[in-house]
């Protein structure tokens, strides 16, 4: 009895100490595994930070510093424009101006669209050379086909048509830079048969590119002459190669102003005033010649309607109720604003923003030349460019609706031209 409880007791014994040695086990390889597992952690942990410090000073996590250093350097210039850190001035655009206005009343227009290429232009004559009207770029013009050329248009009194107040008007086609050698115009004024002044005129694909000069002889009884050059900084920004370039002259009793694609570049305050003028265009230029002429005379004061525009419109509309003007030009037959339109659309649209609450029916309207047919929808969508360029120019589009009225409410005489011309207009009708 005593050996079996001692062998009892001796295999309690055995499966305590077993058991008891099976859970130390099992400790031993949990503490191990969590040892190990740690260990693991703290390696990847120091294996992340490792790579990512690399990374930062190796760049490759660098795109959000950059870009908040980008900004940060972004904010730091518009602080320093805002503040007027960088107040140096813009000498070229100091000299730079765009205040060319159109006379209200058309004394000589040809665009040439309506002659038969090859011919001599109906409404030219020509005192050297020759011309014939041809075409580039899908406008017609008059090309002189002599080495040189001297022409003016035919006038009632080829002696005397310019008025004291006047604008001029005409396009030149440039060649691309590379194409030719040379190619020069010149612009004459006279009184009579005595030479008053000139524009002398080179543009030269390459460099220089553009360069020139002018003399008049001096106004209000004073003796001598005014010269100069034609500063060729200012004309490199004017001059579109590969294109037609508008030129235009406005001449207020005595003081004389020449632009070059609504950019002005010769502003004389006393000239003798002229009676006509002449064209004269030489050299190697393949398309020397003169686009799209129209002379008018002004019908008010330049200087005054240059100096009171925006209070014209503010005055026009608070006495009548709308603005009309003759400003706003359009490519022949089509919805497509001339640059120089843009001088009389931002007046308009200065005037808008000062009164946002005022809405505007916006009309364009048309001579009777072509049929209703073409007319009506071709206002229509003039109307709609205005409105477009007055929304670009910060406009509200809400305050404004484009109507097209064709031909149907003229206000001059359609018969003439000065008439015809009256009648091409935009009004701004406050509703």
């Amino acid at each position: 009895m005593k050996t079996k409880r001692l062998i009892t007791i001796m295999t309690l014994l055995s499966i305590l100490v077993t058991d008891l040695s099976a859970q130390g086990w099992l400790n031993t390889i949990k503490d191990k595994a969590v040892e190990k597992v740690k260990e693991k952690v703290e390696d990847k942990v120091v294996d992340e930070t490792g790579k990512a410090t690399d990374n930062v000073l190796n760049g490759k996590f660098g795109k959000k510093n950059k870009s908040d250093n980008e900004k940060s350097k972004l904010d730091a210039q518009k602080v320093s424009t805002e503040s007027g850190a960088d107040d140096t001035p813009d000498a070229v655009a100091q000299n730079q101006k765009s205040d060319f206005v159109r006379g209200s009343v058309i004394l000589f227009e040809d665009d040439f669209a309506n002659e038969q290429t090859g011919e001599f232009p109906s409404k030219w004559d020509v005192s050297d050379g020759s011309l014939e009207v041809a075409s580039v770029n899908g406008k017609k013009y008059a090309h002189s086909n002599a080495p040189s050329s001297t022409f003016s248009p035919l006038m009632e009194n080829m002696t005397s048509y310019l008025p004291d107040v006047f604008t001029l008007e005409w396009d030149e086609f440039m060649c691309k830079s590379g194409d030719i050698d040379q190619m020069v115009w010149h612009i004459y004024f006279y009184q009579g048969n005595d030479e008053l002044g000139n524009i002398y005129k080179v543009f030269r694909p390459g460099s220089p590119d553009v360069y020139g000069n002018y003399s008049f002889k001096k106004g209000s009884g004073a003796s001598g002459n005014v010269t100069g050059d034609l500063r060729w900084d200012l004309l490199e920004k004017c001059v579109k190669f590969g294109q037609w370039n508008h030129f235009a002259i406005s001449f207020n009793k005595r003081a004389f102003k020449y632009y070059i694609n609504g950019q002005r570049v010769i502003n004389l305050p006393n000239v003798a005033a002229p009676s006509r003028f002449e064209f004269h265009v030489q050299d190697g230029n393949p398309y020397r010649g003169i686009g799209h002429v129209i002379l008018a005379k002004g019908a008010v004061d330049l200087y005054e309607r240059n100096t009171t525009d925006l209070s014209a419109v503010e005055k026009a509309i608070m006495e009548t109720g709308k603005f009309v003007t003759n400003n706003i030009l359009f490519e022949t037959g089509k919805a497509t604003l001339k640059p120089e339109s843009m001088e009389e659309i931002q007046k308009v649209a200065d005037y808008m923003k000062k009164n946002p609450s005022v809405r505007f029916e916006v009309q364009g309207h048309t001579d009777n030349q072509g049929t209703d047919a073409v007319n009506d929808p071709l206002s229509q969508q003039r109307a709609e460019a205005v409105v477009k360029a007055l929304e670009g120019l910060g406009v509200d589009g809400f305050n404004l609706r484009a109507v097209g009225k064709g031909s149907h409410e003229p206000v001059a005489d359609n018969t003439a031209e000065a008439g015809r011309a009256k009648n091409r207009r935009v009004e701004f009708i406050k509703k």
